[in-house]
């Protein structure tokens, strides 16, 4: 047997270590001041009112900077310094390596660059623009490519289960992300999304619920595998039960996005598939969980004091606290409290915190010491930090899981009389400011248990000695073939193109059944007639409306239960979004739903509410949108938004006439006058008798006229009022279908 000599390439591994505590640094500071936007609104909106840090613009920086730069380079470091050693051999290409490092931290960069000026395809966890899509999905090739290179050149024939995870990680999230941006640029810095509506709806959360499963969890279990067994010196407790987890894993999960969208305008049939492949979630996820933490029998004496086995104890637990409550907030009676609400936030971040975040900590404590060749510089600051780190994730999750159910129980609550008992949006939002406080107290914890543990590492790094390529030796293993009494497993474990096409067809099939019938069988989105395109001055305000993140705070999507009807009017129905390129139903409600706004309020109301929000609405939390009424709104673009829709099917010119696309900015100022007039009717009708005087109305109405807040008043006012000219008949055929997935005790009066 040839035994070679060779090194392991340690310097990428620290690239990307390094790379994961700065940006995690960094993006849990964006989290905590969009948290404390909520808790201290009053401070932000007056000291601090700057567009760029508006809540809805960071926000998705926050999601973004979490999960891509944060877990993204987390991923890569734990697969780097894994990968080589389980297959016993140097990564593929060095050069690929490093271009894969420099590119995903330029896509981080591009991210920070785009986002809080407002360019975003406004699609959860998918908001970045088309060519930052782009260079991801290259990014993501170089590194599957080289990885899929190395295990090619590997010289142990078996691959261990975390390698699979791997695999699959690699296939699903390019599959997912790909699919998910299909985009029609229109500019550099505008696409418009290739579905519209209900698809755009589905399409989107089959990415982001397996944006989650397969780009936070798949990974991260194949990091599991590797680094608990390592750092507590024990073999996994079940091979047969990882066969079991992955498989069921990869297959169950990609079905389950539609429990995102269950009461919503979503065909029954789709959200009842999404409900019971949730549902089956629980058995390969715990079956996962367990094996880890069984993983660790004979250990639990070393846990008390081994710092790296804390961090993996807590970050298995919370896979199993969140695996579980997943699940169960897809069931609908369960989904109709929860949606909408902080009870999602709670659950998604006891997951991003507890499993991600102490996992990650407990990962880069383990790999410094060894790769600086050095003890670490301090145990008792070590293990400060995973108290405090466990102390904010508790503070964070329990505020969170009070305020959820506090506001799906005060949405829900009718009084004797059968009238909503709290009829005002705003009693929901001012109850939960304590709440809100407390949160943000639990992620300064957290970031602070973080920059610890920097500290630390750093210190850790200087008193040690950094290999840069580590020696290693092994003995190379040429056959490939089962031995006779191995289990049937070790066939497919050896041929990793088989392993990887099994791989792809299993993750393909419940995506392929769940969205291709919802594509192109016309009658699972019907046709309403009185559904007309946006107007040019609506579609820029729509366009201004998503650059500002409003969908972050606002759904517009009325689900079928008395609760949301009596609030907010008729439910909403899928032929409403046919023109909604991207969809705007939302997943949060911190502001109520906006489906039906149109023509429930002036726009003067709307102008004062803009500009000064906590003036018209006592206790919101909404900043002020000081600069829609300074900014012109663009007209240069908009002849090419016309055309961009054409081409996505929004029939301007059978509404309009052909060429309409040379007519549109006239429509925009013809539209946009009356508006403007009757915003400063009401405004001079509100000021006093010398002051009018002093005003010169013409000019007044001349300068707002051209201004962002009138496409935005514009857009908000014609939210809903389709469905009002809808033929009876059609509304008839919309009820009937609508009876089959709700309950009896929550159908609309």
């Amino acid at each position: 047997m040839e035994v070679q000599k060779f090194s392991y390439d340690n310097k990428i591994v620290k690239y990307f270590a390094y790379a994961t505590i700065i940006w995690g640094i960094i993006g849990m500071l964006v989290g905590i001041i969009a948290a404390l936007q909520l808790a201290f609104p009053n401070f932000f909106n007056e000291y601090l009112g700057f567009r760029y840090l508006s809540f809805g613009r960071i926000r998705p920086l926050h999601t973004n900077a979490v999960i891509f730069a944060f877990v993204g380079n987390g991923i890569f470091t734990g697969v780097y310094y894994s990968l080589q050693r389980l297959l016993k051999t140097r990564m593929w290409s060095d050069k690929l390596s490093y271009i894969n490092f420099w590119g995903w931290q330029f896509i981080i960069v591009c991210a920070v660059l785009t986002l809080p000026f407002g360019i975003t395809a406004s699609k959860e966890y998918a908001e970045l623009e088309w060519w930052i899509d782009i260079l991801i999905a290259i990014m993501w090739v170089v590194w599957g490519w080289n990885m899929f290179a190395t295990i090619l050149n590997r010289r142990v024939k078996h691959l261990y289960v975390a390698i699979w995870f791997y695999i699959a990680t690699f296939v699903t999230v390019a599959v997912l992300h790909i699919f998910n941006s299909f985009e029609l640029p229109v500019s550099f810095f505008k696409s418009y999304s290739a579905y519209a509506g209900v698809q755009d709806a589905l399409v989107q959360w089959w990415y982001g619920h397996n944006a989650v499963a397969f780009f936070l969890t798949t990974p991260y279990l194949g990091l599991m595998y590797y680094f608990v067994p390592k750092a507590a010196n024990r073999p996994v407790y079940s091979y047969r039960l990882s066969i079991i987890h992955f498989w069921a894993l990869i297959f169950i999960y990609i079905w389950a996005g539609p429990h995102h969208l269950l009461y919503t305008s979503l065909p029954d049939w789709a959200q009842s598939l999404g409900v019971v492949f949730s549902v089956m979630l629980i058995a390969p996820s715990w079956g996962g969980m367990l094996n880890g933490l069984l993983t660790l029998r004979g250990a639990w004496d070393r846990v008390r004091d081994d710092v790296m086995l804390k961090f993996m104890v807590v970050a298995l637990t919370a896979y199993g606290m969140s695996t579980f409550e997943g699940p169960m907030l897809s069931l609908k009676n369960v989904n109709s409290i929860s949606h909408f609400t902080d009870w999602t936030i709670a659950h998604v971040h006891v997951g991003g915190l507890g499993w991600n975040g102490m996992l990650t900590f407990g990962m880069l404590y383990w790999l410094f010491p060894k790769m600086f060749r050095v003890k670490l510089y301090s145990k008792k600051l070590a293990n400060q930090h995973f108290w405090i780190a466990t102390l904010g994730i508790i503070l964070y999750a329990i505020p969170m899981y009070i305020a959820g159910f506090m506001q799906g129980l005060m949405w829900q609550d009718f009084k004797e009389d059968g009238n909503l008992a709290h009829p005002e949006f705003l009693e929901t939002v001012t109850a939960l400011e304590p709440y809100y406080v407390l949160r943000a107290i639990g992620g300064i914890l957290f970031i602070s248990g973080a920059i610890m543990m920097f500290y630390n590492l750093i210190k850790t790094a200087k008193s040690g000695n950094f290999l840069a390529d580590e020696p290693a030796e092994a003995a190379v293993t040429k056959n490939a073939k089962v031995k006779s009494g191995e289990y049937w497993h070790r066939a497919i474990e050896r041929r990793p193109v088989r392993f990887m096409i099994f791989t792809t067809i299993v993750i393909i099939i419940g995506g392929a059944v769940e969205i291709i019938p919802t594509l192109i069988v016309k009658s699972n989105v019907p046709h309403i007639s009185a559904v007309k395109p946006y107007t040019p001055l609506e579609l820029e305000g729509r366009d201004i409306y998503v650059r500002e993140g409003c969908y972050n705070c606002h759904s517009q999507m009325i689900r079928p239960l008395r609760f949301e009807t009596e609030r907010y009017g008729e439910y909403s129905k899928s032929g409403e979004f046919v023109y909604d390129h991207p969809f705007q139903w939302g997943s949060k409600r911190t502001g109520p739903d906006l489906a039906r706004e149109g023509g429930k309020r002036s726009n003067y109301w709307h102008y004062e509410h803009m500009l000064r929000p906590k003036d018209i609405s006592d206790g919101t939390v909404m900043p002020a949108y000081t600069w829609l009424k300074d900014d012109d709104f663009d007209t240069d673009l908009m002849p090419a938004k016309i055309r961009a829709m054409e081409t996505l099917g929004v029939p301007y010119e059978k509404e309009y006439g052909k060429d309409y696309d040379q007519r549109a900015v006239a429509d925009m100022h013809e539209q946009a006058l009356p508006i403007a007039e009757d915003i400063i009717n009401d405004l001079l009708n509100s000021t006093t008798d010398d002051l009018k005087a002093s005003m010169n109305k013409e000019q007044l109405v001349n300068d707002l006229k051209t201004k962002e807040i009138i496409a935005v008043i514009a857009y908000l006012q014609r939210l809903g009022t389709d469905i009002k000219k809808m033929a009876p008949e059609e509304k008839e055929a919309e009820l009937v279908e609508t009876e089959t997935q709700v309950e009896n005790d929550t159908l609309t009066k």
